[in-house]
């Protein structure tokens, strides 16, 4: 959450259409060899590139929409639909991907099935490597020069970051270069032993990637939409800067909400030093608020609530 505020979101979203982009030639490419090779893999790695594409819709629709100007029936703006469309995203990344690869990888265990020429899958795969590893470049670029910003290492930065649009991309990306070659694994077990025991395996474990992958993004999505803190460095940061204005005697409550990448809000009870004026008091709020947006630029809105320090309290 920084400086980047007013173009991440076009980065953002450059980076979900590269992602989006690859996903869909992929899916069409891996249907085609799942049904020349017979493979139930392949079939799942089109279910999953079919899944990760719809995820890239959503996606962009979380960024278009988060994006609108605050208004009178939403004060505090749109920053929070993000989060609405980026959890349905990993809910149709578990129900599109995850149940059907399951499934497949069920059915051929109990069943079987007749395997074709896998030599196309194999051509296909390859093919998909090469898209998804650069639509996975293009996403850990963004993520390295976030981090590197904010002097964060790039995994805690990942696993915290609210932009889950990108850790979203970043994610899918991955999970879709491991189940390539657990699909590659599936097709060539099957070639050399004949039996499509390991292509039914291959496809339970794309499966139960998948299930990883959405259970994070799930996760991280909730933590948002019920309300996460800035981090505690930053919560301290703000503390101190309110700290430093003169006429403050002490921050009695403090409360930060993350609203959206970018965006913060920080309201708090101060007590102000005995003696200070309304006027003083108001100049101080000025002068914090102006303290904060240039020590934590994430901070968009600052309610300061003047309250007096326990000692000095009247009767209730």
């Amino acid at each position: 959450m920084g400086r980047k505020a007013k173009d991440g979101n076009g980065e953002s979203t450059f980076t979900v259409l590269v992602a989006a982009g690859a996903n869909l030639g992929i899916a069409v490419a891996k249907a085609v060899a799942g049904l020349i090779s017979g493979s139930s893999a392949m079939m799942s790695e089109a279910a999953h590139s079919v899944a990760d594409t719809v995820t890239e819709v959503m996606l962009l629709t979380a960024l278009r929409r988060s994006g609108k100007p605050a208004d009178e029936d939403h004060p505090v703006g749109y920053a929070g639909e993000r989060y609405v469309w980026a959890m349905l995203a990993a809910v149709a990344t578990f129900v599109g991907g995850a149940v059907f690869s399951v499934y497949d990888g069920i059915h051929t265990l109990t069943h079987g099935e007749e395997l074709g020429d896998p030599l196309v899958s194999y051509v296909v795969l390859a093919l998909a490597f090469l898209l998804e590893g650069f639509s996975l470049r293009t996403g850990l670029r963004q993520v390295r020069g976030e981090a590197k910003e904010r002097g964060t290492p790039l995994a805690a930065y990942l696993r915290r970051t609210p932009d889950t649009t990108v850790k979203a991309v970043v994610m899918e990306d991955s999970a879709a270069l491991a189940g390539l070659l657990l699909a590659a694994g599936g097709l060539l077990g099957g070639q050399l032993t004949g039996s499509g025991v390991w292509d039914g395996i291959a496809s339970i474990l794309i499966g139960a990637l998948l299930v990883y992958v959405a259970w994070v993004l799930g996760r991280s999505n909730a933590e948002l939409l019920v309300g996460r803190p800035l981090p505690k460095e930053m919560r301290d940061a703000v503390r101190a800067e309110l700290l430093s204005v003169p006429q403050v005697a002490g921050v009695l409550d403090l409360t930060t909400l993350i609203q959206g990448p970018g965006e913060a809000l920080v309201a708090a009870k101060v007590d102000f030093r005995d003696g200070a004026t309304a006027e003083e008091v108001e100049w101080a709020c000025e002068e914090a608020e102006d303290r904060l947006r240039a020590r934590v630029p994430a901070v968009r809105r600052v309610y300061l609530d003047p309250t007096p320090g326990r000692g000095r309290r009247g009767p209730e």
